[in-house]
């Protein structure tokens, strides 16, 4: 299976990538018969590439794809095959995460700082250790900070003869504008929804109709489908915020759906921590020399409240993280609702409400349902401006009674 199969609905990307990763093999191989003198520039590849594309697109996936093909070792490139093949070892310790000199950078935090940035910029000084190239993933370039983008500029301004950045953003608008003209963009689109379930049903042994529904219900975002199909809680979760429309009739019943909307992301984000904070913390007291149950090592209180503070960042952004899903799922009923009063023939996201939305529809109008549809925006532009959870999901509560 080649490292592009899981790229769905990515032809053209595909094709881009492809290119450049047989234009980066040309290039190491005639380094290595040239003594140093090979010339990348004019190629389809190059040094810095940004991935950009909608949530669900597959940036990342895309950005490790390219980067198993630029170590991929398969002898079918010296008979004209494509770097690729998802086979031989330097495609297969890629894709599993497992490459010396592939380094994947994502955060669970809300943003990346100026040391964990230097940190990558020495190790993209260095050369291969037995790759073709030092290949630096990092899936949330849009959460650098503007130290830490300032940090990584000059890395990318003057890269390594033997190192490529793949940086990954929603958009091109979420990266600096120094960083993302010195980088060759590649943009990606929503996957269509049949080829989602063609690919849950193939690479995850979903069944047809539990796929069918998932891609529907996530509207082409692969990850998501993928945990709708395999978790019966993101399930019940969707079902409870999918009823939310329903419960806003008056202030009482709008606050407590508010309320209860803020619970829920407060529980997932305690399920995060149940099962990783125990884990680090144990792991980082055995690091330090304290035995289990005993105090710890005079000097070392620093680290600990280190990663206390870590954990609790990470816990934000679970919230976020799960609140946002709970907006996006709003948003495709409210455009169902929508869909239905203009008599558009579109299949619905959310056919398991199709009751549901045949009522507002019919109940409310279409400037109505616009205006719903405007504060659940206004909810998710409030959250990124770090305005308090529940503050701002009362806010959108009682915009959607008002219509």
């Amino acid at each position: 299976m080649a490292v592009w199969d899981d790229l769905v609905g990515q032809e053209r990307a595909v094709q881009q990538l492809t290119a450049a990763a047989r234009d980066a093999d040309a290039y190491v191989t005639a380094e290595a018969e040239k003594g140093g003198s090979a010339v990348l520039s004019g190629s389809a590849m190059t040094h810095a590439w940004l991935f950009t594309g909608p949530p669900g697109a597959g940036r990342e996936q895309a950005a490790r794809a390219f980067a198993a093909a630029l170590q991929c070792v398969s002898p079918d490139r010296a008979l004209g095959g494509s770097p690729g093949c998802g086979f031989c070892e330097g495609c297969h310790t890629t894709m599993v995460g497992t490459h010396a000199d592939v380094t994947v950078v994502r955060t669970d935090l809300l943003s990346i700082g100026v040391k964990e940035t230097r940190a990558l910029v020495r190790e993209a000084q260095m050369s291969p250790a037995g790759g073709r190239w030092q290949v630096i993933v990092l899936e949330d370039a849009d959460r650098l900070t503007e130290g830490a983008g300032n940090v990584l500029l000059k890395a990318v301004e003057e890269p390594a003869p033997r190192t490529v950045w793949l940086l990954c953003a929603p958009s091109t608008e979420d990266v600096l504008p120094t960083i993302r003209s010195r980088c060759r963009h590649l943009s990606l689109r929503t996957p269509p929804v049949e080829a989602v379930a063609d690919l849950l049903m193939r690479r995850d042994g979903i069944d047809p109709e539990t796929a069918a529904f998932a891609a529907r219900a996530t509207q082409g975002h692969i990850e998501r489908a993928l945990r709708l199909a395999t978790d019966e809680r993101a399930r019940a979760r969707r079902q409870a915020v999918l009823k939310l429309p329903g419960r806003v009739d008056d202030v009482g019943g709008a606050l407590r759906a508010a309320q209860e909307l803020i619970d829920a992301a407060a529980e997932d984000a305690k399920q995060v921590a149940e099962e990783l904070d125990a884990k680090e913390t144990e792991e980082l007291r055995a690091a330090l020399g304290a035995a289990e149950g005993k105090r710890l090592p005079r000097g070392t209180a620093g680290a600990m409240k280190e990663l206390e503070d870590k954990q609790k960042r990470r816990s934000t952004r679970t919230q976020r993280d799960s609140l946002d899903l709970a907006l996006s799922d709003l948003t495709a009923f409210y455009r169902d609702v929508l869909a239905r009063q203009l008599g558009s023939s579109v299949a619905l996201s959310h056919d398991e409400s199709a009751t549901q939305i045949g009522q507002l529809a019919a109940t409310s109008r279409p400037e109505q349902t616009l205006r719903r549809i405007e504060a659940v925006l206004e909810c998710r532009r409030a959250l990124d401006r770090n305005v308090a959870p529940l503050l701002a999901v009362e806010a959108m509560t009682m915009a959607l009674r008002a219509g």
